[in-house]
């Protein structure tokens, strides 16, 4: 025979731990000291520079175009 199931319980139980796991999502995401907050920024930060340093330009000598700074006037 099968086990009687309350419907209630089971889905306060099902909402418990999904709150419990949204809460240990939390601890891990949100649950950094002010350090290791400030590193990831500056981390984040350099790079986005050093992204921004790489990035071409249109008119790069690769890319086939020809930028302002090397048209010939002759």
């Amino acid at each position: 025979m099968a086990e009687i199931i309350n419907f209630n319980k089971a889905r306060k139980r099902k909402a418990r731990e999904q709150a419990q796991a949204q809460a240990a999502e939390n601890r891990v995401r949100f649950g950094r000291t002010k350090q290791q907050k400030q590193l990831e920024a500056a981390q984040m930060e350099e790079a986005h520079r050093k992204l921004d340093g790489l990035r071409r330009e249109p008119g790069d000598e690769h890319t086939g175009e020809e930028g302002p700074e090397t048209i010939d006037s002759a």
